[in-house]
């Protein structure tokens, strides 16, 4: 009796001993495959972050250095295609959608108001001009954005705002959001506040009327700082 009682306690041992080793083999699997789990998904998340950083880094950004304030009446040689700041009209362009070029020297002075100008090639196809002008209905302030062709190009599609530039090939590039969240209005503003709307805003594009010439007497526009909203819509 005595060796039998023996056997069935060394039995159970070994039962015991074998359901505790299944149980932390599966406690090791589960814990290894939720670890696995935490892993893949810091690098899924680790993997994105780095992939939206690149894409939408601004390191190919192009920055100059512009004295504000020149104002002058005749046509400007300007330096860039398109222009980045420098002498400009005394008037300043509406901020809106153009569907033909605008004069240099008007988007030039609003971009001293903090106005970002989005051209592109005018052969550009009108699929890639309709998403153009989707980004930039929807992205930024819309009363200090300028849309327009741009002959001459030295890529499909050229962003600026005052003393930066960034060119691109394709409207949905990250990039172009981008660089409207940093530099419309940003902190190189020279005039911030500075409104690109009211009554002596330029509505025309450069076909439609010259340069305007200098007035006679002390009739100047006149620069307004309570900005005010301006309907976007095609010209």
């Amino acid at each position: 009796m005595k060796e039998k009682a023996q056997a069935r306690r060394e039995h159970l041992q070994k039962m015991r001993a074998e359901q505790k080793r299944k149980e932390r083999r599966a406690a090791f699997m589960m814990w290894g495959a939720g670890g696995l789990v935490v892993v893949l998904l810091v690098g899924v998340v680790g993997f994105y972050l780095v992939k939206q950083a690149r894409e939408t880094s601004l390191d190919a950004v192009s920055n100059y250095s512009y004295e504000a304030g020149q104002h002058v009446w005749p046509a400007v040689s300007y330096k860039e295609t398109p222009p980045v700041g420098g002498q400009h009209n005394n008037y300043w362009q509406l901020c809106d959608i153009y569907s033909k070029p605008i004069h240099n020297e008007h988007a030039v002075h609003s971009m001293e108001h903090g106005a970002v100008w989005i051209t592109y090639r005018p052969d550009l196809p009108k699929q890639q001009v309709d998403a153009l002008r989707a980004v930039a209905t929807s992205t930024g302030q819309q009363d200090f954005m300028l849309m327009s062709p741009y002959p001459n190009l030295p890529s499909p599609i050229v962003v600026s705002s005052w003393g930066h530039q960034l060119k691109l090939d394709k409207p949905d590039d990250p990039k172009l959001p981008a660089f409207i969240k940093k530099f419309q209005n940003g902190k190189d503003t020279p005039e911030p506040g500075a409104i690109c709307g009211g009554p002596d805003a330029i509505t025309t594009t450069a076909d439609q009327a010259p340069l305007p010439p200098e007035p006679k007497g002390q009739q100047q526009p006149m620069e307004t700082l309570a900005p005010t909203a301006s309907p976007t819509q095609s010209k």
